[in-house]
């Protein structure tokens, strides 16, 4: 199941994150949320197949073109979680303050297990952007994030 990994990782009588569940916005959302974790990062969310796919961005997402970001796949979310801002308590996965950065929609141009092309229409983020998968770091779900012109 899509979220199983998510629901594995988190106690719910414990956290205030969305539940597992399914859904679709119709909207193709489009979030980052800073995460103020053991290791301050970003993440981005796309909605996809009722879910939101989700990589860890470890520095500032890029706004400029020719500025590339590591982007680390990790275990897709779901659709409630682009709304979601709070502290997720101590001793929990992903423990820490989590708001949003930049939020929106975004148009798909391609979506597959290799390369991600999408038109962003965020506050802070807008145009172009593709995702694309890498062996850069050697770890299999490490992706490169940048404006495309």
């Amino acid at each position: 199941m899509p979220l199983d990994e998510y629901a594995k990782k988190r106690d719910f009588d414990i956290t205030n994150e969305p539940k597992s569940k399914i859904g679709s916005s119709k909207k193709n959302i489009y979030v980052i949320q800073e995460h103020d974790a053991s290791h301050h990062h970003y993440d981005l969310r796309l909605e996809h197949n009722g879910v939101l796919m989700s990589f860890a961005i470890p520095k500032e997402p890029p706004m400029d073109f020719g500025v590339k970001r590591l982007a680390i796949k990790v275990e897709d979310h779901p659709i409630d979680y682009a709304t979601f801002e709070g502290t997720i308590p101590e001793g929990q996965y992903g423990a820490g303050t989590v708001k949003i950065w930049d939020s929106g929609t975004f148009l798909p141009e391609k979506i597959d297990e290799k390369e991600i092309i999408v038109t962003i229409y965020g506050k802070k983020l807008t145009g172009r952007y593709v995702l694309l998968k890498t062996n850069f770091t050697g770890a299999k779900n490490s992706w490169l994030f940048f404006k495309k012109k």
